[in-house]
Formats: C-alpha cells, sequence, structure tokens
C-alpha cells in the first residue's frame, strides 16, 4: 500500500473540466437504454406469449432465442452485428447496431420476467373471466397484465438499470456514449483513474434516479392492493 501514489487517483480539477464533454454522450446513454427497454419489453411479450402458446413448436422457438441469448454475451452480439454483418452485406451504424443488440439481449430476460408474471396471477381470475364470457384479448388487456405488471415492475426496472450500465460497452463499436467519451480524455490527459471514476459517480447517479422513480411506482400501485 505504501507504493500506491495517492494523489493520481483522483484529479478534482481534470473531473470537473472534462465533465460537460462526458456528458454529452448521455444522449447516447440514455437513448440506447430506454429505445432498447422498449423495444425489447415488446419482443419479450411475444417471446411470453410463444412459451404459454399451445403449439409445442412455438414454445421450443422461443425458449431457443431465450436460452441463446441469456448464454450470449452481450459484448459478442454487438461484434457480430456491426463487424460480423458487413461480410454477409448487411451494415449497421454503430447506433442501430448498439440498440438492436441489446434489444434483442433484454427481450430474452424480459420474456422470462413477463412469463413468470403472468404465471403468478391467480388461476382463478382466468376462470372468473371466462365465466362472464369475457374474449381472451379482453382479459389480458383488462383482467390479468394489470395484475402480472404490478409484479413485474420491481424486475423490469433492473433490466432498465442493466442497460443503462450495459450501454457502456457500446463504446467498443465506437459509439460516443458517455465511457466512450471519459476514455478519450483519459487517454489524452494520461489520467484514466479520474476518468473511470467520474463516470462511474455519473452511472451512480443516472441509476440512483431511476431507481428511485422505480420505488414510487411501486407505491402508487400497492395502493390497490388489499
Amino acid at each position: 500500500m505504501s507504493g500506491i501514489q495517492w494523489q493520481y487517483i483522483f484529479n478534482p480539477e481534470l473531473a470537473l473540466e472534462s465533465l460537460p464533454y462526458v456528458l454529452k454522450g448521455m444522449g447516447y446513454t440514455l437513448g440506447i437504454a430506454l429505445t432498447s427497454m422498449v423495444n425489447g419489453t415488446l419482443l419479450g411479450f411475444v417471446l411470453a406469449m410463444l412459451q404459454l402458446a399451445k403449439l409445442k413448436p412455438l414454445r421450443w422457438l422461443a425458449r431457443l432465442y431465450i436460452s441463446f441469448m441469456r448464454g450470449t454475451p452481450t459484448l459478442v452480439i454487438l461484434f457480430l452485428l456491426y463487424f460480423g454483418f458487413p461480410f454477409i452485406g448487411i451494415q449497421f451504424t454503430a447506433v442501430t447496431a448498439a440498440i438492436i443488440g441489446f434489444s434483442m439481449s433484454s427481450a430474452a430476460y424480459s420474456a422470462e420476467i413477463i412469463r413468470s408474471s403472468l404465471n403468478s396471477v391467480n388461476h382463478g381470475q382466468w376462470e372468473a373471466a371466462y365465466a362472464l364470457g369475457l374474449k381472451w384479448s379482453f382479459i389480458m388487456r383488462k383482467v390479468i397484465v394489470p395484475q402480472a405488471l404490478r409484479i413485474a415492475i420491481p424486475p423490469m426496472s433492473n433490466v432498465l438499470l442493466d442497460l443503462i450500465k450495459g450501454s457502456s460497452l457500446a463504446a467498443m463499436i465506437t459509439v460516443p456514449e458517455m465511457f466512450q467519451n471519459a476514455k478519450i480524455v483519459g487517454g489524452r490527459e494520461f489520467d484514466y483513474m479520474t476518468m473511470y471514476i467520474l463516470v462511474a459517480l455519473i452511472y451512480w447517479a443516472v441509476c440512483s434516479v431511476f431507481a428511485a422513480f422505480q420505488t414510487r411506482i411501486e407505491k402508487k400501485l400497492s395502493m390497490y392492493v388489499e
């Protein structure tokens, strides 16, 4: 420990001077994360429905996709989309590749969350709704999904936080998000420690805001629970 040069761990002046430049990547960070969250949730809902389908081939197809995406690093998916696909004549911009990659990856996790949330709704709710002569689509929209939503909020919020943090991987395919900007400054000033600590604090602050928002939603939804 005596050999550590503590004065070089964090430079407040460099951090303050570089903060505006690093924050220029905030739009990319949040844009990629939020867009991927929406896309992933929609695709995840489709995958969850396929897993609940009566046809085995549809269930197998959904499970195969989920298994592959959950078992493959997101960085590998990003590299395949951005560096691999051009070899077969398909070219994506860095931002497009990032959104597609994160959407595909998050969809696998969202699908499992949505499926388990739907299954957690008491089966008696289905029976009561069918007894009233309601259609399946109406039952899903007005009876099952609203109840499952309250259950899904906490784990789905974790998916969003993972996307916000995981968006830093987009720097590996040249997306100018916050981590990429921090790397640029760190290389220019020969002070990666300061820049990495700075960007870590920014990610922490952003995730804390979304976590607080999640807590607020949970409290609001809990008002309707006996």
